[in-house]
């Protein structure tokens, strides 16, 4: 597909992303798209897997899900961000998506990252592997800004490379994160959002080539939405790691995406998190 198409790809998914607040029907991600609102509902869908629809109302359901977790917003003023008419409207489409209803949703992820007792956070258990793991190659497109945002340089990478006819059943997704979220401000923390491509793989801008580190890693699989992950990492550096016997080394950690976001519902997304270690 020529360079044209992908600048319409890269137009539409940012137009998305940076207005969620507003109107965002089919007629209008068409002029976007400088295509007619027909042709460019099936070439998204064709090629993203989902409707602009369907995109759409999973951001504004998981930029909710991160209000009610990271926020004092009531849940009338959540509900209205996210362009639902009314409190049960949301409430209903919020328990479809992530298994729980708004206000249990929010009471669990704060009693999550609260500063728990010792005893408490002795007791989080989740299940961690050692592995070593060969270099393999990886075609990444960066992202800077929150790393709840990365799904924006995803949804570009997959426009890129399914363009090229590069996607299929069994790509694997892969982010690494380059900053500590605890010193880096949130609009200077740095990722890369990528796929595990085949060896010789050609890169173009704004995609670029990628190895990611062989060696030994902890592997923490973490099952549940992404905006509710943090307890993982905490436990896994706070508790596991200082009694493992091991260091860690001085690369990034990265997350492998084992089923997609769009075909299961968060509470169903299964993701192992990597943390380097020295060997």
């Amino acid at each position: 597909m020529s360079s044209a198409y992908l600048d319409r790809f890269a137009r539409v998914t940012n137009y998305i992303y940076d207005h969620l607040d507003e109107e965002l029907d089919l007629a209008r991600l068409g002029e976007i798209a400088r295509l007619s609102p027909y042709h460019w509902h099936r070439i998204y869908q064709s090629m993203l897997g989902e409707s602009a629809v369907a995109t759409v109302r999973r951001l504004r359901l998981q930029r909710a899900a991160a209000d009610l977790a990271r926020s004092d917003r009531d849940i009338e003023a959540v509900a209205k961000r996210a362009r639902y008419g009314t409190v049960s409207s949301f409430s209903r489409a919020f328990h479809d998506a992530f298994g729980l209803p708004p206000a249990q949703f929010r009471q669990r992820s704060q009693e999550m990252t609260l500063p728990a007792p010792q005893a408490n956070f002795a007791n989080a258990v989740y299940p961690v592997t050692i592995q070593d793991f060969a270099s393999v190659p990886l075609a990444a497109i960066d992202h800077v800004r929150s790393y709840l945002e990365i799904g924006r340089a995803f949804d570009m990478l997959f426009g890129w490379l399914g363009t090229r006819g590069l996607i299929g059943p069994d790509t694997r997704m892969v982010a690494l994160y380059h900053d500590d979220p605890s010193v880096v401000p949130e609009a200077e923390l740095r990722s890369s959002a990528a796929v595990v491509v085949e060896p010789g793989f050609a890169a173009e801008p704004p995609v670029r080539s990628l190895a990611s580190r062989a060696g030994r890693y902890a592997v923490l699989r973490y099952k549940g939405p992404y905006v509710a992950m943090r307890p993982a990492y905490e436990w896994l550096f706070g508790r596991w790691l200082p009694q493992s016997g091991y260091e860690p080394d001085d690369a990034p950690c990265f997350e492998q995406y084992l089923n997609s976001p769009r075909e299961n519902p968060p509470a169903e997304l299964l993701t192992d998190i990597c943390l380097p270690l020295k060997s």
